[in-house]
């Protein structure tokens, strides 16, 4: 038997390292999916020191490759370097991400890569939330005792959106309708990401 991302679900479920890179704080979560639904197993911050950069470059490697050895994922995802109005800071994300990238490669694990817009879709089913929304959000579709770290709450995010793009593709290969794969690329997949967002918004108008 098969689950929604065409994996046997009498087997080792699938697991997704999220990477939220940053030269000074390095987020990372690991989502589990089994039969279709996300469970949360853990996440984090790497709290990259001071130093030279080859130095700092060097901690955001060794520290996902120790937690890729830990965690075991089969694939891992991370947002898409988009240029903004820094080009400076552009650059150091660009060369935080291309750490996070060689952890993955040295473990032999292919990266899904997606846009900010994308993580938000998939996570909030407008694609509309601020960095304090996605923590909420992360806690409440996780049921999270606590917020977690913005970083790791975008890491979260990342993997959840992992997650669902890897269902549609799933459904693209077992020949779904035309019908039934356009209503899951609407956001079929992401009906308890917008009963959630719903609840956030209510919560924030109340208070």
């Amino acid at each position: 038997m098969t689950d929604a991302l065409g994996t046997s679900t009498t087997t080792a479920p699938l697991r997704i390292l999220g990477m939220d890179p940053g030269l000074n704080h390095t987020g990372w979560a690991v989502v589990e999916v089994r039969g279709g639904t996300e469970r949360f197993v853990a996440c984090g911050v790497i709290d990259v020191p001071d130093g030279e950069l080859a130095f700092r470059l060097g901690v955001i490697t060794s520290r996902l490759t120790e937690l890729i050895e830990t965690h075991q994922p089969t694939v891992c995802s991370a947002e898409r370097v988009f240029v903004n109005i820094n080009p400076q800071s552009t650059l150091r994300l660009g060369q935080a991400r291309g750490a996070a990238l060689v952890a993955a490669a040295l473990k032999g694990l292919r990266v899904e890569e997606f846009t900010p817009s994308e993580i938000k879709q998939a996570v909030t089913g407008s694609g509309k939330a601020d960095k304090a929304q996605i923590q909420q959000m992360m806690a409440l579709l996780f049921g999270l005792e606590t917020l977690p770290r913005t970083d790791a709450a975008d890491a979260l995010a990342c993997a959840l959106c992992c997650s669902h793009t890897l269902k549609l593709h799933a459904l693209e290969r077992s020949g779904a309708t035309a019908r039934t794969y356009a209503t899951a690329r609407r956001g079929a997949s992401t009906r308890g990401a917008r009963a959630a967002w719903t609840q956030l918004l209510q919560k924030g108008t109340r208070s």
